[in-house]
């Protein structure tokens, strides 16, 4: 329906209203390649899952059945959640504090098979999370990490709301609403970091 097309755009924003925090926070603390990585993953990410609600809406309206925006969801998310772990896994690397830095420039293609990119954008959304669930335990915000790790519980669920689809109307809302618990336990737990002080006390929290 036209009106679940509308709340994928919900999820959407909220992952983007995360990572818009976690770049005004760690804008000075990464080296220019590392940022960029995180700049270009969000934005990836933030654009698949435009598609996937456009194409929701087009299909949802009769208007078509456009497949390319469908399939470009897993292919530009997969991408988007790894440069965005990279871009955060760095911060933990002597790389980064040698003020060495690596330029990635990629093309991303569209294949008619999603699965390697879905596997890419479990392997970065668990990083990403794992991650963040460091950097608050260090902060000693242990409600905000006890919130990424409820996020990534829900972002397995949708993997396996994902292996159990029958296309019912009920199973979309249900997953839904799985993405947005998902999605927004992640941004309250970026919020709060971001309220504690991340950019002040990034330096040293990656020592």
């Amino acid at each position: 329906t036209v009106t679940m097309a509308v709340v994928d755009f919900i999820q959407v924003a909220l992952f983007f209203a995360s990572v818009v925090l976690l770049q005004r926070d760690l804008y000075n603390k990464m080296q220019k390649g590392a940022y960029a990585l995180l700049a270009s993953g969000s934005i990836m990410v933030l654009l698949g899952g435009i598609m996937k609600a456009v194409w929701k809406i087009l299909y949802a309206l009769e208007v078509c059945d456009y497949q390319v925006l469908d399939l470009s969801f897993f292919t530009l998310q997969g991408v988007g959640f790894l440069l965005v772990f990279l871009s955060l896994a760095g911060m933990f690397t002597k790389y980064n504090r040698r003020g060495i830095c690596v330029n990635s420039v990629g093309t991303v293609p569209i294949f008619t098979s999603g699965m390697p990119f879905v596997i890419i954008q479990v392997i970065g959304c668990a990083g990403m999370q794992w991650c963040l669930f460091v950097i608050a335990l260090k902060m000693k915000k242990h409600s905000a990490a006890a919130l990424y790790v409820l996020s990534f519980v829900f972002m397995l669920g949708m993997g396996y709301l994902s292996a159990k689809f029958d296309d019912s109307s009920s199973m979309h809302w249900i997953a839904q609403g799985t993405n947005i618990v998902s999605q927004g336990t992640l941004f309250v737990g970026t919020w709060m970091i971001h309220k504690a002080g991340l950019a002040e006390k990034t330096a040293c929290i990656l020592k």
